[in-house]
């Protein structure tokens, strides 16, 4: 986790260092890109609960697509996650895509890839997060794991009106 302090925070400078890129939090991308990231809440949010659909990486290499509920709260973004293969898979590898699900008014959409980073041990930060999820309509119990979603890269298509094509792309990337 970059910033905000959640755990384990690395400098920029670190991740070449350790083989990894550099990640933001949701707070640090918002900072960065504001008009992106209220974009990308509304559409995330755009049915007062957060839905997208959650890619991860099985074991064997291969992709897995899951619909799932992300949070945005406490500066980061996050989701309570069941057991089940998606958790698995973000156990094993860590890396993810989100894409947020389709509108019928419009065909905006909100991509964002990155790495997990599961908490525990914060249950004030569990109970922050799982706080804002309850206020959305959603629920969690103590059986799913809090992840943290740290964020590499953002796109952004937005479309004047259908069915134009191509649509405006905007792109933010961690590393500047």
């Amino acid at each position: 986790m970059t910033g905000g302090g959640v755990s384990g925070a690395a400098a920029p400078a670190e991740y070449a260092a350790e083989g990894r890129l550099p990640m933001a939090t949701w707070q640090e991308f918002e900072a960065a890109a504001p008009e992106m990231a209220t974009a990308g809440r509304a559409l995330i949010y755009r049915v007062g609960i957060g839905l997208g659909y959650l890619a991860t990486v099985r074991a064997d290499g291969g992709p897995r697509l899951h619909p799932f509920c992300p949070i945005i709260a406490a500066g980061g973004l996050w989701a309570f996650i069941i057991d089940s293969p998606k958790r698995r898979d973000l156990l094993d590898d860590g890396r993810y895509a989100l894409h947020s699900f389709p509108a019928e008014e419009v065909d905006d959409e909100f991509y964002l890839t990155g790495t997990v980073e599961a908490i525990n041990g914060d249950p004030a930060l569990h109970d922050e997060v799982a706080a804002v999820y309850r206020a959305t309509g959603g629920d969690t119990n103590d059986a799913e794991q809090l992840f943290a979603f740290d964020i590499e890269h953002a796109m952004l298509a937005t479309y004047k009106k259908r069915p134009d094509w191509p649509p405006t792309y905007t792109h933010w990337h961690a590393d500047g």
